[in-house]
């Protein structure tokens, strides 16, 4: 059966409590937390829930990854990622030499195309593929932009920039996330197109919501908004500002804001009443549905885990839905699962995330925390936990 060690969120945020030279009791002061919690979550008792990595980490001035343990560098090497990353490092880091005299690009068209393909790859949650392809990409593509500039080649450099971020991000390389975006914000200038500018103020938002810091992802929101007061009324821009709302929803449901929630997903709603199913704009997977998705997640963000789950059981996922916001819906379900005490129909939504998207799962921080607490709650571990648990390494 297995066992909690010491190399789980608990027992880092223990450590690195004590490099702060604090008790717990002093650490738990600076949190929105009780010290009862604090206590349980060290000692592997409870879970440490997304919201409550963030505060901790937000008190001690350290990023997450130092108390979620990302990147999970021996699941990623024996999956063969690791060794993926450093191309990707290396191509984000060429951007501003110029064309590259030993890349011989495709046509613009092509090129084109496979920005596209590589960002439907990422949705489709096939993150060995994907990694595999983008270094590739972003070099004819830089090379492209450079000898031939063009608005479309720079959108589809941007695009593989914001490509490269989800990869970073999926994997646990939150510092080469940024340089992404970074790079994505570079190419979006050049292209001119305030829709790509005001989707990368998104991407840093959700970087920012997953260290805690909520005012500055709600002050990005806003910069992302000011991108789209100018243009015309597009579809595409409409679904950005919808998907915006969205960003803010779960910020401020983290903040525990309902006010702001609530007026955030109304505004989101009444851009996907004007859009319809837009999944199509940038990837961002926008629509209905997607609003419906992101009232439950900020349910949960909100800890009301039975209102969440009263939601997700009347969310009729269609079939043509994202992989990738398929498993991120099965996640968020199985945490509010275990939080109710519902551990085998959590592990029975772990299963399903594990089965739609094996690589994301099996990385995601929330989904190994859950699979983390049903270990602990379980007074013998069923066959088909204890083989979740071993393959994400415990």
């Amino acid at each position: 059966m297995p066992s909690l060690d010491d190399d789980h969120t608990g027992a880092r945020i223990k450590e690195q409590r004590r490099l702060a030279h604090l008790t717990q009791r002093e650490l738990a002061a600076l949190l929105p937390y009780s010290y009862s919690l604090l206590n349980q979550v060290e000692c592997g008792a409870r879970a440490a829930t997304p919201d409550f990595i963030a505060a901790v980490a937000n008190a001690l001035r350290i990023d997450v990854t130092a108390l979620t343990g990302q990147p999970y560098v021996t699941e990623l090497q024996q999956d063969r990622l690791a060794a993926l990353v450093r191309p990707i490092r290396e191509a984000l880091d060429l951007y501003d030499l110029g064309a590259d005299p030993e890349v011989v690009p495709r046509p613009a068209v092509e090129l084109v195309a496979a920005a596209e393909r590589l960002c439907q790859t990422v949705r489709a949650t096939r993150l060995r593929r994907a990694a595999t392809e983008l270094p590739v990409l972003v070099r004819e593509l830089t090379s492209a932009a450079w000898t031939t500039p063009s608005t479309t080649l720079w959108q589809a450099l941007a695009s593989t920039y914001r490509t490269s971020h989800d990869i970073a991000i999926k994997l646990g390389y939150y510092d080469l996330s940024s340089v992404a975006l970074d790079r994505m914000a570079w190419a979006a200038d050049r292209a001119s197109d305030p829709c790509l500018s005001a989707v990368r103020q998104y991407m840093r938002a959700l970087v920012y919501f997953r260290e805690g810091e909520y005012t500055i992802g709600q002050r990005l929101i806003g910069a992302g908004h000011g991108l789209l007061n100018g243009p015309a009324e597009t579809r595409e821009l409409i679904a950005v500002r919808g998907q915006l709302h969205l960003g803010a929803s779960v910020i401020a449901a983290r903040a525990w804001d309902r006010t702001a929630v609530e007026s955030h997903l109304q505004q989101a709603g009444e851009c996907s009443g004007r859009t319809g199913d837009a999944s199509d704009v940038h990837w961002l997977s926008f629509g209905p549905t997607n609003v419906l998705l992101h009232r439950m997640s900020a349910a949960v963000e909100m800890r009301l885990y039975d209102d969440a789950l009263v939601q997700a059981r009347q969310i009729h996922l269609p079939a043509d839905l994202a992989t990738s916001r398929r498993a991120h819906y099965l996640i968020d379900r199985a945490r509010s699962e275990m939080e109710t005490g519902r551990n085998a129909a959590a592990l029975a939504s772990l299963v399903k995330a594990r089965h739609a998207a094996p690589e994301q799962t099996r990385y995601h921080p929330g989904a190994r925390e859950t699979i983390s607490g049903l270990v602990h709650a379980g007074r013998r571990t069923p066959d088909t936990l204890g083989h979740m648990a071993a393959w994400i390494g415990m």
